[in-house]
């Protein structure tokens, strides 16, 4: 895996994983890898992917069975996409609407730009 530098190495691994829950590679109450085997996978220090897990616990994407290992949450897909939003809205829109200000775009042009989008794939 390729990290940026612009965001931390362990949230660029929570969001790995959050993607893979939500394109459906990993599904509810699957057992996702191991600590030590995700830090092998992604050549990372083993703290590091905990420091993910943990994160991921907190936000309820993940559960840990004691002795068992780290499994997707029932309502995985939901605080994902609730969390997804919120960054969005806090990091995104304020960029947009200063572009779509600076550009003299308004909604009906996001509205035709997006509907192309969904039709073809293209804006």
């Amino acid at each position: 895996m390729d990290f940026q530098e612009s965001k931390g190495i362990y949230i660029q691994i929570a969001d790995q994983l959050c993607n893979r829950i939500l394109s459906g590679e990993w599904v509810i109450d699957e057992r996702i890898p191991a600590i030590r085997e995700m830090a092998a996978l992604l050549g990372v220090n083993p703290n590091t992917v905990t420091r993910s897990y943990k994160e991921l616990m907190d936000l309820e994407i993940i559960y840990n069975k004691r002795g068992i290992g780290y499994f997707v949450s029932p309502d995985a897909h939901k605080h994902i996409r609730e969390n997804k939003r919120k960054e969005f809205v806090i990091n995104e829109l304020p960029h947009l609407f200063t572009t779509m200000d600076q550009l003299g775009l308004n909604w009906n042009d996001m509205e035709q730009y997006y509907n192309n989008y969904r039709k073809t794939g293209e804006v």
